[in-house]
Formats: structure tokens, sequence, C-alpha cells
């Protein structure tokens, strides 16, 4: 309740503006290219990377009417789970550079990929164990893996991370995704990313009260 009566005040603070976010948010959950079902699900496995409580709560109930299961929920929790361990793996290609006293100035470069696989020599028990769980993660359950793979390109973009993004754009191809389904992939991201800064407003404007 205080939430809701925190987040009304834009609508006398900022009315153009808070009518046009809550504008962009309609379109941005209509059905189109993806179902507004699947939008849902990529909404919770967003907020549950942002760390979002209202959006986990608003979209969990959307996703509920929007005829979505425990299960696709619980699987595309395990997603965003999956992607967060995900970015931090894949970021071991800059560690290593780090490590090597490497003088390349570019961070992201693809070819320091090649670093790796090394993991697996040096920590094979965890690294034999983090495949499993991410295999497992994105591996066809209710959720097909044209979902999944779509659900995790959102946690990449939220996450930040370039290699996570290109691995799961191109798996999200080869499993079928078109242009237009990515595109709206794009704008569930964004909007997940805003809203996890939105609902923080509620804090500075309570003291206001």
């Amino acid at each position: 309740m205080e939430t809701m009566k925190q987040l009304g005040k834009f609508g006398k603070l900022t009315p153009a503006t808070a009518e046009a976010f809550q504008g962009w948010n309609a379109v941005a959950f209509k059905d189109g290219a993806l179902s507004q079902k699947t939008k849902e699900l990529m909404a919770i496995a967003c907020a549950a990377t942002t760390g979002c409580d209202y959006c986990l709560d608003v979209h969990g109930k959307s996703a509920k009417r929007a005829g979505a299961t425990e299960t696709e929920v619980a699987e595309a929790l395990m997603i965003a789970t999956a992607g967060k361990a995900g970015a931090a793996f894949a970021h071991a290609a800059n560690a290593f550079q780090a490590f090597n006293d490497a003088e390349d100035d570019e961070l992201f470069k693809k070819s320091y990929l090649s670093h790796v696989p090394g993991l697996k020599e040096l920590a094979p028990d965890d690294f034999g164990a983090f495949f499993n769980f991410t295999m497992k993660a994105t591996a066809k359950g209710e959720l097909d893996v044209k979902e999944k793979e779509l659900i995790s390109t959102a946690v990449a973009l939220i996450t930040g991370c370039p290699y996570c993004i290109d691995s799961h754009v191109k798996n999200a191809k080869k499993a079928g995704a078109t242009k237009e389904e990515l595109a709206e992939t794009v704008f569930i991201a964004s909007a997940l990313n805003a809203g996890s800064a939105f609902t923080k407003s509620v804090t500075p404007l309570k003291t206001f009260d």
C-alpha cells in the first residue's frame, strides 16, 4: 500500500513523464511477436536479475493471469539464476587477462574467451558442476529452448555481459527466434531495468510526507 501511495505521486509531480512511462509499459507487454505470457515470464526473470521485489510481485501475478504455470515461472527464475552466474563466469576472460598482466587496453574482446576453457583444468569440479547446472537451466522443459534463450538474452542485457548477449542471441536465432522477437525482448529488458529504478523512488519520496 505504501509503495503504491508513493509511486502514485508521480502522477502529480511529473504527470507527462509518468503517463509516458505507463504508456510504454502498456505497449511493451501487449501480445506481439512474443505472447503476453512469454513477456511476463521474461519480466519475472528480469526482475529477479535486478532484485526488484515489487516487480517480482506484479509480474508474478500478471504471469499467472496470462496462463503461466508454476513450473514455467520456476524455469524462468532458474534462467535468471543461471544468467547471473554466467555473467560472472564469462568475465573470467577478463580476469585472466589481468592475471597474465596483459597490456591490451581493450576490454571484452571475443578472443579473450580462449582463457575460459582453462578453468576446466584449474577448477575441474567447479567447472563441471557449473556447466551441469547451466545446461539443465537452458534445456527444454515446459518452456522450449527458443523461449529460454530469449529469456536468457533479456537477462544478459540487464547484466551487461557482452559474451552472454552474443551467445544467447545466436542460440535464440538457431532455435528459430526472429528479429521481431529479439526486438520485443530488448524492450522487456529495458522496461524491467527502468522499473527497478522506478520502484526505488519510494524511499526518497516518503521523506516528504
